[in-house]
């Protein structure tokens, strides 16, 4: 690496770490933007590639912080005015940006000296440029802002859902706990009152994601490409497989853990003597009650250091989670107004990243948490890499480390959990995380089939996911849930409106997560150090390679996934 790249290094170190409270960014403008990427301009007419690379990565560092800042704002209160207008304007401002960013990248990659540049940014870096190269062009810059709308108008429906049950006025996340309880008259009126709400706004629903698929389908076509399906795996910035290998991972899921799903939820029929299992009733995974969180958020968030530092004795977790705490780069209580959901994101210029949860009282608070916590360990470790690029790999690599976590803090989990209900937190988590694999291969193929087929109706869009789900999920039975049942769950998955085609990376993710989880149980202390190493290497590489390296075997062989759900047939026969 030339000296240039070692003096960057350092950028994100060089800063004492703000408080969230005080995080302030430059507000950027057309002028501004034109005037930072014209003098990059001047750095490559004069031939000065290094210095010219540097400016690039600064100027994408300081924008993405500032972007990062306006939508966690949006995020943490949807019905504030101002936030809403401060993300109005950065959707407008994203496709000038953008437009700038990849003028720079042709030009840079248009040089002769490939293997020069590879040696200062790496070969997988230029190969995600080469990608991104081709998903923008300006003609689809109002394309773009229209989908970011529409994609806000998908959250703030969401995330103002008013659901009036047990006396209180609830949003989605607030109704979680009686979907989970144990009486199972008051599961059902739960799902029943959760599915009013989406079918009360069915139509609106149907129409943002149909407006959604004709736009995005324009923008492929427009860019050259059949359909939005290869544009939507080049936005994903995936380089190193492509549908078809998809499609056969999702013949694995179907021949393995379909069964395995299958005969895990008629034993739980059997032992609760009921004569079906309904779709109500797939959330009480355990039949004593699912185990819930320890204590409230004060109490879960207090012991999370403590769980931390058993699990790494180093401290270096411990720390990095209490100077999260402690700086305000967390947001886990639920609330009226936030967005639904758990993610993490982080601001290139500062080096700490952001947790953004909704904690419901579940099982779940304690999932999200240790999976965003992953995520964000993961943007610690690699926060020195040179490149902005670097920072954070390709999604599907990415969860591998929120999915890892989940499972290397199994040791410790009894700190965050219900007294005395640790051993089946462990086995619930197992459960549900193999459940996970069906689902997450439904709501791909359902992608799949929605962007090859863009003309579809409403209608017929509903009546795919619904063959879809009784392929990979055919226990599933809505009963007299009817808007489910027709086929709406789909629209109660976020990814499918705001983040098209990212939803295969968890499945894949997971099997390498397991992977980890079976090598703890052999040699926790040298399972953990491959994950703080696999953390550390950040983007530097591809997903395979990054797999591979890791001493993991890719989800695209051949007999991984059979492998790993027979260990867990093991377990769960004891």
């Amino acid at each position: 690496m030339d000296a240039g790249a070692g003096e960057w290094q350092n950028y994100a170190m060089t800063k004492t770490i703000p408080p969230f409270s005080e995080l302030s960014f430059p507000w950027p403008d057309e002028q501004s933007l034109k005037a930072r990427y014209d003098a990059i301009a001047s750095l490559l007419d004069a031939g000065d590639r290094v210095e010219a690379l540097h400016a690039f990565d600064a100027a994408r560092r300081e924008y993405e912080s500032w972007a990062s800042h306006v939508h966690l704002q949006f995020s943490r209160n949807t019905q504030d005015e101002a936030a809403k207008a401060d993300r109005d304007y950065a959707d407008r401002l994203s496709p000038v940006a953008t437009d700038h960013e990849v003028t720079v990248k042709k030009r840079i990659l248009a040089d002769p000296d490939r293997e020069g540049l590879e040696a200062i940014v790496t070969p997988h870096v230029v190969r995600l440029w080469e990608a991104d190269t081709t998903t923008f062009d300006p003609r689809i810059s109002t394309d773009l802002e229209e989908e970011a709308r529409l994609a806000g108008e998908y959250t703030a429906l969401l995330a103002g859902a008013k659901i009036p049950f047990d006396g209180k006025m609830l949003n989605l996340s607030g109704l979680v706990p009686y979907l989970q309880g144990m009486d199972r008259d008051v599961r059902h009126a739960a799902e029943a009152a959760r599915w009013a709400f989406f079918e009360e706004n069915g139509a609106e629903l149907d129409a943002l994601y149909g407006k959604l698929v004709v736009l995005r389908d324009r923008m492929a076509k427009t860019l050259g490409f059949e359909n939005y399906i290869e544009l939507g795996y080049r936005r994903m910035r995936r380089t190193d497989y492509g549908p078809e290998q998809v499609a056969a991972f999702r013949e694995k899921v179907l021949a393995y853990v379909t069964p395995l799903i299958s005969s895990l939820i008629e034993r739980r029929r059997l032992k609760m003597g009921w004569d079906k299992v309904m779709a109500w009733d797939e959330a009480l995974i355990d039949l004593q009650g699912n185990p819930g969180p320890a204590g409230d958020h004060d109490l879960l968030v207090a012991r999370a250091e403590g769980m931390f530092r058993d699990l790494d004795p180093s401290g270096e977790m411990a720390d990095f989670y209490a100077q999260m705490r402690d700086l305000g780069y967390l947001d886990l209580k639920n609330r009226e107004g936030k967005a639904g959901g758990g993610f993490c994101t982080s601001f290139p210029t500062v080096g700490t990243p952001y947790i953004f949860a909704n904690f419901n009282g579940t099982h779940n608070d304690i999932g999200v948490f240790t999976h965003e916590m992953g995520h964000a360990f993961q943007n610690w470790k690699s926060r020195d890499l040179p490149w902005i690029d670097q920072l954070w790999p390709t999604m599907e690599a990415a969860e591998i480390h929120s999915m890892g976590l989940e499972f290397l803090t199994w040791p410790q989990i009894g700190a965050l959990v219900e007294d005395g209900a640790a051993d089946r937190y462990r086995r619930m988590h197992l459960i549900d995380a193999l459940s996970f694999f069906p689902y997450g291969v439904c709501v791909d193929h359902f992608q799949h089939e929605v962007y090859a087929r863009p003309e579809m109706t409403p209608e017929e869009r509903h009546q795919t996911w619904r063959r879809l789900e009784k392929l990979y999920m055919p226990w599933r039975d809505w009963g007299d849930l009817a808007y489910p049942a027709k086929g709406g769950r789909w629209q109660a998955q976020l990814h499918i409106y705001r983040l098209p085609f990212y939803y295969i990376d968890y499945a894949l993710a997971q099997c390498c997560a397991l992977q980890l989880w079976l090598g703890s149980r052999l040699d926790r202390e040298g399972t953990l150090e491959i994950y703080r190493r696999l953390c550390a290497e950040g983007g530097l590489k591809p997903f395979a390679q990054l797999v591979s390296e890791a001493g993991l075997i890719s989800p695209f062989e051949a007999d991984v996934l059979a492998e790993v759900v027979h260990e867990a047939e093991q377990v769960f026969a004891l």
